[in-house]
């Protein structure tokens, strides 16, 4: 699957940012706001504006791929919601509502909510020039205290931040999460065992309390995966030129893994299996790693099946298998 572009408006508001910019002073603050989050950090390392343009550079392009690939696993399977109001919560600089605004025409009512106020400025900034998103909200404080006031929205996202909120606070943050979702909830985390296990609790507690899984998973039962094995995506980008002299990078492209969980008030009408690797095609059969309602399930398709065999062909990884 091709992975989606930055929306025109987002991506020259970005270029317009570049102008007079020190690649090399950029690329140094990137570095060093990664190190912070591979070691357990959190947003207090983004603490200017060149901080925050050096991570939004950085991170947005794989972010918003991510869950781009989340909401079109939703939307694919509930082809009719058309959520009117968004709530999103640890925005950092406005990642997920730009994708948000993508996948859905229908949305009108753009609320922001994150702590980090160089992360805030720079996205009511990139979103000022936006047809979709100059009007929007977008409140500073503390993950807690800001949701708490915050009205409920159709859609609420939780993007990248759930690892950043403490243990101890994560529980009661979810069932805060889930009261503010009038009807979704999408929770997006990075593609680690650590990020899935938080997805994996996450999940669980709100299924106790009344919430269905619309995607990726084809049941609202236990995960069937068995560590070291864990559910997690993959989207391949195209890094642009500032991209790779940001990250010190070579290859023309990187790739993002991601997992995450789309939980609904209502059940799906639709529940097909789910591709959790890349499968296996030869001239005989496609193997296929898959994630159905009644459990894990290796699927071989012979070739002799014409119909079915072409149609899993097709299959590719994070799909929904449909029939």
């Amino acid at each position: 699957m091709t992975p989606p572009d930055l929306p025109a408006a987002l991506r020259a508001a970005l270029d317009a940012k570049l102008q007079g910019l020190s690649r090399t002073d950029a690329a140094e603050r990137a570095a060093s706001i990664s190190r912070t989050y591979r070691d357990g950090g959190n947003s207090g390392a983004i603490a200017s504006g060149a901080d925050a343009l050096a991570y939004a550079l950085a991170r947005m392009p794989a972010t918003y791929a991510a869950v781009t690939a989340s909401l079109n696993a939703l939307c694919e399977l509930r082809p009719g919601f058309a959520p009117a109001s968004l709530l999103d919560v640890g925005a950092g600089p406005g990642t997920a509502s730009w994708a948000a605004a993508t996948a859905f025409a229908s949305l009108r009512s753009f609320t922001l909510l994150d702590a980090n106020n160089a992360l805030r400025a720079l996205a009511l900034d990139l979103a000022r020039d936006s047809t979709r998103l100059s009007e929007m909200t977008y409140h500073r404080g503390e993950a807690g205290a800001t949701l708490a006031a915050a009205a409920p929205a159709d859609l609420v996202v939780a993007s990248y931040m759930i690892g950043e909120i403490g243990d101890a606070e994560r529980s009661a943050l979810a069932g805060q999460l889930w009261a503010k979702a009038r009807d979704t909830l999408l929770i997006v985390e990075p593609g680690t065992p650590a990020g899935y296990a938080r997805v994996i609790a996450l999940r669980q507690q709100l299924i106790a309390s009344g919430a269905h899984v619309a995607a990726p998973c084809p049941h609202d039962g236990t995960c069937p995966l068995v560590a070291p094995d864990w559910c997690h995506f993959t989207r391949r980008l195209p890094r642009l030129r500032a991209h790779m002299q940001l990250k010190a990078a070579e290859l023309p492209f990187e790739d993002e893994k991601f997992s995450y969980v789309a939980l609904t008030r209502t059940p799906v009408a639709r529940h097909p299996a789910r591709v959790l690797a890349q499968p296996d095609l030869s001239k005989v059969e496609v193997t296929a790693k898959l994630c159905t309602a009644d459990g894990l399930r290796i699927a071989k398709v012979p070739h002799r099946d014409k119909t079915a065999y072409a149609r899993a062909r097709r299959w590719r990884w994070g799909d929904a298998a449909m029939d």
